[in-house]
């Protein structure tokens, strides 16, 4: 059964990809600055209400549109600017995962992601079952 809604937000524009590195005893350390943080918290508070009650088994298809504030742009129209669709979703899928969305992100065989300005800001996501 597919599953599909949308979360009224501006989404954010900082992605996993910013995690910083220390150096302790000559050995790298990640963390999670601040901001990145709070961002993904954020995420996955207004996420949760939207986690099925038991985890996608099988093979999935994630379909996720990304509507950033259109800002006098054109609603609708295609966002070319950073940041890119890779690093948006994978924070997106590490908070779906440990909402219990699916088992593990492996599970995403086909995934479709598309970036628009939007007079609405907010995140569109579908799962649906590919077996």
């Amino acid at each position: 059964m597919s599953l599909q809604f949308f979360v009224a937000m501006e989404p954010p524009t900082i992605t996993q990809q910013q995690h910083k590195v220390s150096v302790q005893n000559g050995k790298p350390r990640f963390y999670e600055p601040a901001e990145l943080r709070a961002a993904r918290q954020s995420l996955e508070a207004r996420l949760a209400r939207y986690a099925p009650p038991t985890p996608y088994q099988g093979v999935v298809r994630l379909l996720v549109k990304w509507c950033f504030p259109a800002e006098g742009r054109p609603d609708g129209s295609y966002r070319s600017t950073k940041p890119d669709t890779d690093n948006l979703q994978k924070m997106l899928k590490d908070v779906m995962t440990r909402l219990g969305f699916w088992v593990d992100d492996a599970q995403v065989a086909s995934e479709i992601i598309e970036k628009f300005w939007a007079d609405v800001p907010g995140i569109f996501v579908k799962i649906e079952p590919l077996e």
